[in-house]
């Protein structure tokens, strides 16, 4: 029987590993640079005033988010397998922490059925900017968003083409599939983001963006902006939901994973802040406003597109950059529970990701028609009033999205962040933090992070995502 304070698990069979650490350091920040860095980061940015938001989210990163995406990186690596093996290797034969490992694979399943539907609306907006799309009246490019929410079968169809193209990268495998793609994709997502990043910096705007992101003002901060950028902050790099984990099974157990996890953690951090530097100067250049929440990327940016010169271009550029960012996390969600299905039920992996991929495209239709029907949309919402209170309730794709980013994520993270610091033998946890790392002498501080900053801020975050705090 193994024991929390075991020296180790046993090890499993032959399992695919990453050519090198570029690799990994590309894959891990393919899937956590997505739609969090690109379209959410700037709009909560922008609605919650720049400057102090963006100085606590930094900090977040570092004291919470960081230790965290060590321990879930040192667990996987450790474990060589996916969540709930992981888990089960540190583990007596049914103990209750194998639950934070099934918790990783569910919310890997069900963030992508409802994430690739907002993929879907990139592809879709940049097929629009090539054919013109900034020649619409802004009123129009309200209601262009409006009718896409509300079109079921553009939705579904844009649902599926994105899942077909997930589901094609990672049943090539971790080589051939994830490993080549993300070698392509990353270059590309951060070419096109420095090239539009250039453009912007020649706008009359960039000034004010610079200063509005980075510029501290008096009054700035308030109690529920703190909680939202140290949420933010951990949800941002894939934390909670297996992915880093599982991506970590495929490292080898002397390749430096403190160094490749400050690596991915930068690049993801770099990602949010140039974002915010391409999207605020266009924004103010057209003499609209930053604090119009989820709109600003779907809505505002198209409407300041379309008062460039040669808008259909950068607004067709930007949504590709979008699309790429979005795909690059699908692949690392999918391959959460294509691995938990080799590792659990030895399935071949062209099998698992065929069969992983088409459960959560079905699971996803009704996500793709909640804007648009009345079964998954009003019909759903006075369904789920009871729960949240009359005129509060939540259509299909917003269920799965409060169930996902308010109970799952955290309670995940949470999990994982306990279970290193306080039932992996201390032994075992020192020798997988020290090897082949050249920063062995910080492990104490990580631990001490791990034990007490990271279950105070997460537990904040999630006290306060579903309404205490």
């Amino acid at each position: 029987m193994r024991n929390a304070s075991a020296a180790g698990p046993a090890r499993p069979g032959r399992r695919e590993h990453w050519s090198s650490r570029l690799a990994f350091v590309l894959a891990a920040t393919g899937s956590a640079v997505g739609l969090g860095n690109i379209w959410k980061f700037p709009y909560i940015t922008g609605t919650n005033g720049g400057g102090w938001f963006v100085l606590i989210y930094l900090v977040a990163v570092l004291a919470v988010a960081l230790p965290i995406m060590v321990a879930e990186i040192l667990l996987g690596r450790a474990a060589q397998r996916s969540p709930v093996g992981a888990f089960r290797a540190y583990s007596r034969p049914g103990s209750p922490w194998l639950g934070v490992g099934w918790l990783g694979v569910a919310a890997g399943f069900v963030i992508l059925s409802y994430y690739s539907v907002v993929a879907g609306w990139t592809l879709h907006y940049a097929w629009l900017s090539l054919r013109g799309f900034g020649g619409l009246e802004a009123g129009q490019i309200r209601e262009t968003f409006a009718e896409l929410y509300a079109d079921p079968a553009l939705n579904l169809f844009w649902h599926a083409v994105f899942m077909a193209l997930t589901i094609g990268i990672v049943a090539a495998g971790v080589h051939r599939g994830v490993e080549r793609a993300t070698r392509i994709l990353m270059p590309v997502l951060l070419g096109m983001l420095l090239v539009l990043l250039v453009r912007a910096a020649g706008g009359e705007g960039f000034g004010r963006a610079l200063d509005f992101v980075f510029g501290l003002r008096a009054g700035q901060l308030t109690p529920a902006g703190v909680l939202e950028a140290l949420g933010h902050s951990f949800f941002t790099l894939s934390l909670g939901m297996g992915a880093m984990l599982t991506y970590g099974s495929y490292l080898r157990a002397r390749d430096d994973l403190v160094a490749t996890s400050v690596a991915v953690a930068g690049l993801d951090t770099a990602v949010s802040l140039m974002a915010c530097l391409v999207i605020f100067p266009i924004i103010f250049s057209a003499g609209l406003a930053p604090g119009v929440g989820p709109g600003l990327v779907f809505v505002s940016l198209p409407i300041a597109f379309g008062q460039m010169p040669g808008g259909a271009f950068w607004a067709a550029l930007f949504f590709l950059l979008l699309a790429v960012a979005a795909l690059t996390s699908t692949i690392s969600l999918l391959e959460v529970v294509v691995s938990h299905l080799m590792d659990e039920y030895r399935m071949r992996r062209r099998r698992a990701a065929l069969g992983a991929g088409l459960a959560t495209l079905l699971l996803g239709v009704p996500s793709a028609m909640s804007g648009g029907s009345a079964l998954f949309g009003a019909g759903f919402q006075r369904l789920t009033e009871p729960l949240f209170g009359a005129g509060q309730g939540k259509n299909w794709f917003d269920l799965l999205d409060y169930l996902a980013s308010n109970w799952m994520l955290p309670l995940g993270g949470l999990g994982i962040a306990l279970f290193v610091a306080w039932r992996v033998g201390g032994e075992a946890r020192e020798q997988a933090f020290k090897a082949g790392s050249r920063f062995a002498r910080l492990y104490w501080a990580w631990v001490a992070l791990l034990r007490y900053v990271v279950p105070a801020g997460v537990g904040a975050v999630f006290l306060h995502a579903i309404g205490v705090l």
